[in-house]
């Protein structure tokens, strides 16, 4: 019988991160260790308060599940939701079937891996002079190492005026990045008309979930000069089907899916029905994206920046150099 423990973590973040639903200054995971006689799996989560989940909440989750004599992953998919408590748990059992049998994550899963990707950097919603400036130092560090940056992700909100104002400050300090814009549920229908149109001229990529993911069908009447990407409306391959004329890309977050499993479930039939995908995070250390690092190998993008916006990350924590992302030690997961 494998013995479950679940603990909350706190870590504090570099700088205060905001999005249009809120700040803050720390995150706070949920670690579970997973152990049988002699080997160990380790998982890590991160509430979302978007889906009313908290630590305590997932940790009662963990706990109901505790007596279960024969706990896989097959069994663990019927036994909790798509959501962080089963994220922590899913990614838990691959590491301690990766332990047991010495192999790594990705050759039992029969996933392509690749040295290193390149992952964009996400600047938080602040003024449009403090955001050029925070993309402006993020661009100087990478070029001291010697490496290519990736592209920023900027957070909007379309509650105010400023978004156009925002992207042409970044755009300014960096004339030939890549730009991807984060709405996270926050426009309406005419901001979108009003906005997307000099998006388009002032290069973006991509735009994330620009509606709230109870009315996203809108986005089946609206141009897309820009391709638009499902964060908050996609959690599992089962949505796939109400998403395919609404968007063009989904992002796939473990602490949407559940997991390792239902995520690598997602992004089969996402490519299968013609989506792009990026692979995203919550804000957590390195034990949170050593199992998205995974994904990444086969990605369009690639945002899994959590441990760089921390004030510090743990031991054997993922190597960030050059813009880009190593493969996960065995020491850290998988």
């Amino acid at each position: 019988m494998i013995k479950i423990e679940a603990r909350e973590e706190i870590w504090p973040l570099k700088e205060i991160f905001r999005i249009s639903r809120g700040s803050r200054t720390e995150t706070r995971v949920v670690v579970v260790t997973l152990t049988d006689v002699e080997h160990t799996g380790r998982g890590e989560c991160v509430p979302i308060a978007r889906y009313n989940q908290s630590c305590a909440s997932v940790i009662e989750q963990i706990e109901a599940i505790k007596r279960e004599k024969h706990l896989d992953r097959p069994s663990l998919q019927k036994l909790l939701p798509p959501g962080a408590a089963r994220n922590a748990l899913d990614c838990a059992l691959w590491d301690l079937e990766a332990t047991r049998s010495g192999k790594r994550v990705w050759e039992l899963a029969n996933i392509p891996i690749v040295d290193q990707v390149q992952t964009s950097f996400t600047i938080s919603l602040d003024t449009p002079e403090k955001m050029a400036a925070a993309g402006k130092g993020y661009f100087k560090n990478v070029r001291e190492q010697g490496g290519a940056p990736g592209p920023l992700k900027l957070k909007l909100y379309g509650g105010d005026d400023a978004d156009l104002a925002r992207v042409k400050a970044v755009r300014a300090v960096a004339p030939n990045a890549g730009l991807i814009i984060d709405a996270n549920e926050s426009w309406s229908p005419a901001h979108y008309r009003k906005i997307v149109p000099a998006l388009k001229n002032l290069g973006i990529e991509l735009i994330e979930q620009p509606f709230p993911a109870d009315a996203d069908e809108v986005l089946e009447t609206l141009d897309h000069p820009v391709p638009v990407c499902a964060d908050e409306s996609c959690h599992t391959s089962a949505d796939l089907p109400r998403l395919k004329n609404r968007y063009e890309v989904v992002n796939v977050k473990l602490d949407k899916t559940g997991g390792l499993t239902e995520a690598l479930r997602l992004c089969e039939r996402a490519r299968e029905s013609g989506f792009k995908l990026l692979i995203g995070c919550m804000v957590g250390t390195s034990l949170s994206m050593a199992p998205a690092r995974l994904l990444a190998s086969n990605a369009d993008y690639v945002d899994l920046d959590g441990p760089l916006l921390l004030a510090r990350d743990r031991e054997h924590g993922l190597s960030y150099r050059d813009g880009k992302i190593g493969i996960p030690s065995r020491e850290l997961w998988g």
